[in-house]
Order: C-alpha cells, then sequence, then structure tokens
C-alpha cells in the first residue's frame, strides 16, 4: 500500500473528493494544495513561501496530496510520491461538476481557503474564470500529463465508474 500518494486531474474532476477518500481510509493525513496557496482576496502566496508550505508538507513518510500547480512546484511533490491517481475525466463530466460545485458554494456562503468565497461574476466572467480555464486547458492537458506522468507510477482513470471500481478495490 503506497503511503505517499497524489491526486492530480482537471477542475471538476474530483481530486478533493477522492484524495479525502484515500485520505480517510487509508488513515494518512490530506494534504490540500489550494489551501497553502491562496490568501486572503484569492491572492496566490509568493511562490518561495508556497514551495516552502509545500515541502515541509510532503516532508511527512505518509500523505496524501490534493492538487497540480506544476507550474509553481515541478516535479516536487510528484518525486516524492509512491502513487500518482490520475483523473482524466471528460469535459461533460467535469463541467456540469463544477457548475453544481460552484452553486452548492454560493448557497451556502461556503468560506474557502484564505477566507475566500466564489462569486459569479469571478467564476462565470471573469478572465479568471474557473469554467473558461477548464475548457482552455483541458485537451492540452491529457497530452502534457501523458509525457509528465510516464516517468511514475501511475493509475490514470478516465470515468466516475472507473474511479469508483479503483477505490473500492
Amino acid at each position: 500500500m503506497p503511503t505517499r500518494i497524489v491526486v492530480v486531474g482537471g477542475s471538476g474532476s474530483g481530486k478533493t473528493t477522492v484524495a479525502r477518500r484515500l485520505a480517510e481510509v487509508h488513515d494518512l493525513p490530506y494534504v490540500e494544495l489550494d489551501a497553502l496557496h491562496w490568501g486572503p482576496n484569492w491572492t496566490p502566496r509568493p511562490e518561495d513561501e508556497f514551495r516552502t508550505l509545500v515541502e515541509t508538507a510532503i516532508a511527512a513518510d505518509a500523505w496524501v496530496v490534493d492538487g497540480n500547480y506544476y507550474g509553481k512546484l515541478g516535479d516536487l511533490v510528484l518525486e516524492r510520491a509512491d502513487l500518482v491517481v490520475w483523473l482524466d475525466l471528460p469535459l461533460r463530466v467535469t463541467l456540469p461538476r463544477l457548475w453544481t460545485r460552484t452553486r452548492r458554494r454560493r448557497r451556502e456562503g461556503t468560506v474557502l481557503w484564505g477566507g475566500n468565497r466564489e462569486n459569479w461574476r469571478e467564476a462565470l466572467f471573469s478572465r479568471e474564470s474557473l469554467f473558461v480555464y477548464a475548457v482552455r486547458t483541458h485537451r492540452g492537458r491529457g497530452r502534457r500529463y501523458e509525457e509528465r506522468l510516464s516517468r511514475y507510477e501511475v493509475v490514470r482513470l478516465r470515468s466516475p465508474d472507473e474511479v469508483e471500481a479503483w477505490l473500492e478495490r
């Protein structure tokens, strides 16, 4: 049983859900990269500070990390992981999940990392829209991940049914 697991994938793929479930079932510490990255007013932490927080979190012998941040962390987390779980789900799955999640967070007033809350203007209409980002990065992510993850122990899951079946094992 791997004790250092990283869960990667696009927005809405279920990284947080899968990572939390793995952490709970295997009694491993859970590390959410978004929580380490975002400060108040959706301000990203300075890169060196973010990297130090991540290095500290993954210095432990066991953990489940949820998130990508390859542009800021490179292979830092991947190199330390025993297993990479790649949630490679289609947009027809991830976009409705993003909509449902955003709607729920708005309705419930969910406070996210750094005391932030999602709002409709930012979620849907801003230059930083999560929906626009999800669509824009989806196609290229698969090719980049295939190359980037080729040297690691990877479980690639391409549908919600595959994810559930794998988790049940």
